[in-house]
């Protein structure tokens, strides 16, 4: 461990501290990289390299985490977006986790700002997928059968993470701002609010919930996909119980008859 990163942890033995240090959390890019937004969040430089101040991640993870579980207590949806390699597997496995709709393939321009058209691909892919299950499709020929087991394909490969979208979403978490751009991009138009980690080469600017940390490693991403989904589990659990008995009207009481 470098002595910037044993100044760092020197007076916090925390588990989360320890954990986000062994994740590689606090790796950024060189000096040539770094965006002047970031630049409050850097703790120094080793080999060239950024490290970010894990303590502001910290707070900033804080925050995301409050309006994680206030998101979940809502029952509202996240969408989660990360298309880049290392971010893939770790992207849908949180998503599942949590029956949250997750894009890990690419990006599809307008499926916020056009999602009455993409409610349509959708709405279609469900009903061949329907058709097939009840054996509906046997009354097409088998030539239009294999076309539409070639559509099927195409729309599970784009759109078979977001088959349970049925609205807008109520939030994006994204992995790494910067590849992400358009997907922010069409979030804010929609005034969507946006979870991202992002790099020390990323623009925070306009982001509602950033987290400065490292958006390249696999064990960095797990990291804050892990965070985000046990945020929203933990928010399931605060939902309040219905009592039956507190959706029965009380009889209204009769007063003294006046003569």
């Amino acid at each position: 461990m470098s002595s910037l990163d044993s100044e760092q942890i020197k007076n916090d033995n925390s588990p989360l501290i320890k954990e986000m240090f062994k994740a590689g959390v606090h790796y950024g890019y060189s000096r040539e990289r770094r965006h002047p937004s970031i630049s409050d969040f850097i703790f120094g430089y080793k080999n060239k390299t950024a490290i970010i101040d894990i303590e502001k991640t910290i707070d900033q993870l804080t925050i995301v985490n409050d309006f994680v579980k206030d998101l979940a207590k809502a029952k509202k949806q996240i969408l989660f977006v990360g298309n880049k390699p290392e971010a893939r597997s770790p992207m849908e496995r949180g998503a599942k986790s949590i029956n949250q709709p997750y894009v890990t393939l690419r990006w599809i321009g307008g499926t916020l700002t056009n999602f009455k058209e993409i409610s349509k691909r959708l709405n279609l892919l469900a009903s061949w997928k329907e058709k097939g299950e009840k054996g509906e499709l046997a009354v097409y020929t088998k030539k239009e059968r294999l076309l539409i087991s070639k559509e099927v394909e195409e729309l599970e490969q784009i759109f078979g993470g977001i088959t349970n979208l049925s609205k807008l979403p109520s939030a994006l978490f994204v992995i790494d701002a910067k590849s992400e751009a358009i997907a922010i991009a069409e979030a804010k138009l929609m005034k969507i609010p946006v979870i991202a980690v992002a790099n020390s080469d990323c623009s925070i600017d306009g982001l509602d919930y950033p987290l400065v940390a490292n958006d390249a490693s696999g064990s960095s991403i797990n990291f804050f996909v892990h965070q985000i989904a046990t945020a929203y589990k933990e928010g399931l659990t605060m939902v309040p119980e219905i009592s039956p008995t507190a959706t029965q009207t009380t009889p209204a009481t009769s007063g003294p008859t006046v003569i």
